[in-house]
């Protein structure tokens, strides 16, 4: 017996009774998929998505300025996940203008020394995993005609939201083993509901719900951390202290989300000569989501891919209409890619 099967056997000698746990990590619904997790739990044990992929929860109105830089002369330099998100009008792989795919911010700064009568921007998305080396770089005064659209989300305060609302049964989160890296798990010691840090292997994963499925039965409410080869309670300190003297929290619009307090971040003033938003005057717009995608109820754990009417249909990774069908972390990307599994 191998030793994912000998914790599945376990998880459904726990499971009694129906249990709903959220993930907020696309990496995670990626391993679940790949592997068939799913199928070897009891029916009874849920595992929903949430607003776990950064390129998914980037405003539309954010993308439309992406955009609006590319058009205006700009280099824009950006992630290969974010380069088929529709916009209002186009993307930014059909923009008329210079878009560059970089690996990450260090090459989008190359760009701008190698293009000195060029200006640069990077479109800077991410959870706090990719913060501290887009900070370290500021810190390290990048030439004048590069700058960055700051796109960074939260995990903890749009946790806060989505249990406050009680739009969907969660009786438990997976917390995402990239961000508690960086940032540890003592933020999530605020939720009195069971919560585990759990890695991305199967073998992972399953001890991660079985810890779950444990708690729940025995009435408990609490942090568990099941990744602890790569997680510590209080984090990456050094790499906290890069985020909290570049960035601050700021309220922001999330996609499928209204604004939530304190889960963004924006440059502090002493930074804000590399704010692309403020150094183009670029006003973000309130976009009406596409007719008929269900992104946003995917996103908040209320509906599966496959309930939308435009999955696989009119909405495919080559061609899609909503988010969660272009990053490699969009739910319905990663179901579209595994689909025989579920």
């Amino acid at each position: 017996m191998t030793l994912g099967t000998d914790i599945a056997k376990k998880i459904a000698d726990v499971v009694d009774k129906d249990i709903h746990v959220m993930h907020v990590c696309g990496t995670h619904e990626a391993a679940i998929s790949k592997y068939g997790i799913r199928s070897v739990i009891p029916p009874e044990f849920k595992i929903v998505m949430g607003p776990g992929c950064p390129v998914c929860i980037t405003p539309q109105g954010e993308i439309d300025a992406s955009c609006e830089l590319a058009e205006r002369g700009c280099i824009v330099c950006t992630y290969g996940d974010l380069l088929r998100v529709p916009g209002s009008k186009t993307s930014l792989e059909h923009v008329n203008g210079d878009v560059r795919i970089v690996q990450g911010i260090a090459k989008a700064v190359e760009i701008a020394k190698e293009n000195p009568t060029k200006e640069v921007v990077f479109i800077s998305v991410g959870f706090e995993t990719t913060v501290p080396t887009v900070a370290a770089t500021l810190l390290c005064k990048p030439p004048e005609n590069f700058s960055i659209l700051v796109s960074h989300r939260l995990v903890p305060p749009v946790m806060k939201w989505l249990m406050a609302q009680g739009e969907s049964k969660l009786d438990g989160f997976i917390l995402p083993g990239h961000v508690c890296a960086v940032m540890g798990y003592h933020e999530y010691e605020q939720f009195k509901v069971p919560q585990v840090v759990a890695g991305f292997e199967p073998e992972d994963i399953l001890l991660g719900l079985l810890m779950i499925a444990e708690q729940v039965e025995n009435g408990e409410a609490k942090v568990e951390n099941a990744y602890p080869r790569v997680v510590s309670r209080e984090g990456n300190v050094k790499a906290q202290k890069l985020m909290a003297d570049v960035f601050t929290p700021t309220d922001v619009e999330w996609r499928g989300f209204p604004v939530i307090p304190d889960s963004g971040l924006k440059l502090k003033p002493e930074f804000e000569c590399y704010d692309a938003q403020k150094k183009f005057d670029l006003v973000y717009a309130k976009v009406t989501k596409k007719a008929g995608c269900i992104c946003d109820k995917v996103l908040r754990g209320l509906a599966e891919p496959s309930d939308c009417k435009l999955y696989g249909k009119a909405c495919t990774p080559r061609i899609p209409v909503g988010p969660c069908m272009v990053s490699h972390e969009g739910a319905c990307r990663i179901w579209y890619q595994y689909s025989r599994k579920q």
